[in-house]
């Protein structure tokens, strides 16, 4: 079975070096395409989602943005299950602060090398691993500031309150973007912050082994 992954909002593939999945599963990367003005976070999912083989069952995993995506795509598409990491399914499950942000219109207003400094500074430091360190300065650095800044204003617009079925979705109990209190995963990584897909790898192994490994997937 092919497994479509889609990144967070400024990475790539290379986010997902840890990730181990059933034998019998193929991991297909889903890059991103370049936006058109103004179009929402709904409408770009279903133009990504023409690179998806629909002729056999697959499955999708989402990561923060790429969750929400995932959660577009499922809505017109029928995945054999959508796995969700650091995400939410719905808009309903955002942060209050990110509706206040989009009120503000800050997204157009901070100073996009200021938004990649941050990016850069926090992300490193929640990487335990050096190599990942490497990885992710060059992650951000190498991700578009364009398509940064219309994701930003996409996430903030974001409107879409119908759970993927069947779901399943993987948070950490210390994710800083998305705190746990304002979703209900159907698993938690303790200790677990934003990108631990790269620094619990391990747990989110265990979790997809029983998510894809069964012989119906197979």
């Amino acid at each position: 079975m092919k497994v479509y992954f889609i990144s967070g909002l400024g990475a790539d593939s290379r986010v997902f070096k840890h990730i181990r999945l059933p034998s019998g599963c193929e991991k297909i990367y889903l890059e991103w395409i370049q936006p058109i003005k103004n179009e929402s976070l709904g409408s770009y999912a279903l133009r990504l989602a023409k690179d998806i083989d629909t002729n056999e069952r697959f499955a999708l995993i989402g990561l923060s943005m790429g969750g929400m995506i995932a959660s577009e795509i499922s809505k017109t598409y029928s995945p054999v299950t959508t796995i969700l990491l650091s995400s939410v399914p719905t808009s309903r499950q955002l942060p209050g602060h990110f509706k206040i942000a989009y009120a503000l219109n800050l997204h157009r207003l901070i100073p996009m090398k200021l938004i990649k400094s941050v990016t850069i500074l926090k992300r490193l430091f929640t990487a335990e691993d050096p190599a990942d360190k490497i990885i992710l300065r060059q992650v951000i650095r190498d991700s578009d500031p364009i398509f940064i800044r219309w994701a930003m204003g996409a996430i903030l617009q974001w409107d879409n309150d119908k759970m993927p079925f069947p779901l399943w979705q993987i948070h950490g109990t210390k994710d800083e973007i998305i705190p746990l209190r304002y979703t209900k995963p159907t698993h938690t990584i303790p200790k677990g912050t934003h990108m631990m897909v790269m620094t619990k790898a391990k747990e989110l192994n265990k979790i997809l082994e029983e998510a894809l490994g069964s012989d119906e997937f197979k």
